[in-house]
């Protein structure tokens, strides 16, 4: 029996979020104090009491459910003994905090610095993503390939589910063919550009200045990385992971398969939402998934 903690990434923030964390723990109120101060601007606001515009905003959405995801981790105290961590892009950096590769600091310092980073990216490249349901990935691959256009898999969220990424005539042109191909659905969804892939290299650049210069430290449990899916505990080797993320697939499905296959039979999902708790449902039905918000 092995118990693996799970990370969500951007698009799980709701108003309100860490409001209840706020007055209920003394701990999670200097947490998120101490962020205000990091940070600059008065984030808990505008997570507790913004609009849903404030909170969609890039360079407010990701550290938002970083603080919400590992502040909740850390006020379960002796309860938090992970076997191993995973986020979901975003949510890879709050897994890693969680597990203690990252001080609190250092983590909030990053995410933010990667979200301005994507942030300037989607500004020079327009681009966008796309979600594809019940095409074998295989055939969604194919077709990526077959397009003049960037166009890559961007996303295994589980089977049946891929979200790709690229120019907006690419998933344009994608989208229609992923329906004469048999798509249940191909629908270009409201981002503000393709993450998770090429047109994200400038922002991998940036953001790997910053990681580069920050201090890791061994977790206490692996980390199962989005690029490679497997178990890492080199720091060196998951800074470079780190910096592969930006313009990498995310291998949720694969990366659950694997920590399923090293022994997980408990997942639990710390932060905003239940959008991973359903994911890991579709890829294996016989673990048993749980949420704490």
């Amino acid at each position: 029996m092995k118990k693996a903690y799970v990370f969500p990434g951007q698009g799980a923030q709701f108003v309100g979020m860490g409001k209840d964390l706020y007055e209920s723990s003394p701990l999670a109120k200097e947490m998120f104090d101490n962020a205000n101060e990091i940070l600059g601007f008065n984030i808990t606001e505008l997570m507790f009491s913004g609009t849903d515009e404030d909170l969609k905003q890039t360079k407010v959405t990701q550290p938002a459910i970083f603080l919400h995801s590992v502040i909740l981790a850390k006020t379960l105290g002796d309860e938090f003994k992970p076997d191993m961590t995973a986020g979901h892009s975003l949510g890879e950096f709050s897994a890693l905090v969680a597990a203690g590769a990252l001080s609190f600091e250092d983590g909030l310092k990053l995410v933010y610095a990667r979200a301005l980073a994507m942030q300037k990216a989607c500004e020079a490249n327009p681009s966008t993503m796309a979600a594809i349901l019940a095409l074998p990935d295989e055939k969604v691959e194919e077709i990526c390939k077959s397009i003049d256009d960037v166009v890559v898999p961007a996303n295994y969220n589980c089977p049946g589910q891929i979200v790709i990424s690229g120019t907006m005539n690419g998933i344009e042109r994608a989208c229609e063919l992923m329906k004469e191909a048999g798509a249940k659905r191909a629908l270009p969804l409201k981002v503000g550009g393709a993450f998770h892939s090429p047109l994200m290299e400038s922002a991998r650049v940036e953001l790997s200045e910053a990681i580069e210069s920050t201090s890791f430290s061994k977790p206490i449990c692996l980390v199962y990385q989005n690029v490679t899916t497997v178990g890492e505990s080199d720091p060196e080797v998951i800074k470079k992971n780190l910096i592969a993320q930006l313009t990498s697939p995310v291998k949720w499905t694969q990366s659950v398969q694997n920590m399923i296959a090293d022994g997980a039979t408990d997942f639990v999902e710390l932060g905003p939402g239940s959008v991973l708790q359903g994911l890991i449902s579709k890829i294996d039905k016989s673990v048993t998934v749980s949420g704490k918000q």
